[in-house]
């Protein structure tokens, strides 16, 4: 290649693998659509991706913005026998199907480039495809093994943490026991109670009709 091709290909290569490919700021930015998740450890900041994963995006904003989120929980910490310090935690509805919106398509990484590199919110879900709904995860590190590949479908990525990973990771850190399966040892001996989730960004769009989990919060109160 010619020295004058080289003396400005390398500067466009650093500049294409610097901020203009970095993860979305802790801003506006967009295609994206920041939610604050407040807990009584701190506040994490999350950004869905509307535009690479809209149909998982999409779900998780209408929990937000319907207030599903609300008072529930991180549940369970998931640390790497090999690594603690790295791992997932897991929140969301829980078994709460009274918060529970209908299942959605899955949306594998390897239709929407989203890998589960560190600080990823992807969609917990059970051992089948189009069945995900309202339970959600965080990785601290890299975690491949989450990706879609073959006939493995993966789990559905769709968004990045832009704050709070020390909350993150204090979460990940606390005591856990109990469990089955794959989750054995792994739920948290005292949950950590998310106070509620945000949008920061646009306009929420809640869903119609009866919240039945508010009817059971009215009855208790």
């Amino acid at each position: 290649m010619h020295p004058v091709v080289l003396r400005y290909l390398f500067p466009l290569i650093a500049l294409l693998s610097g901020p203009a490919f970095a993860l979305p700021a802790n801003r506006p930015t967009p295609g994206y659509t920041r939610v604050a998740i407040e807990t009584f450890v701190g506040t994490i900041v999350v950004a869905a991706d509307n535009r690479r994963a809209p149909v998982t995006a999409a779900n998780f904003l209408t929990y937000v913005d319907d207030g599903r989120f609300d008072g529930v929980t991180f549940y369970r910490a998931a640390r790497r026998k090999s690594a603690p310090k790295l791992g997932l935690i897991q929140g969301g509805i829980d078994t709460d199907a009274r918060r529970s919106l209908p299942p959605i398509r899955h949306e594998p990484t390897t239709r929407t480039g989203i890998r589960h590199l560190d600080a990823t919110i992807s969609m917990a879900r059970p051992d089948r495809a189009n069945s995900a709904m309202g339970n959600f995860f965080i990785t601290v590190g890299p975690t491949p093994n989450m990706d879609a590949r073959g006939d493995y479908i993966g789990y559905a990525a769709f968004g990045h943490v832009v704050a709070g990973m020390d909350v993150v990771k204090a979460i990940l850190a606390v005591p856990t026991c109990c469990g089955s399966g794959p989750m054995r040892g792994q739920m948290i001996v005292k949950p950590i109670r998310i106070i509620r989730a945000k949008r920061l960004d646009g306009t929420p769009h809640p869903t119609r009709g009866v919240k039945p989990w508010l009817l059971w919060l009215n009855r208790k109160g």
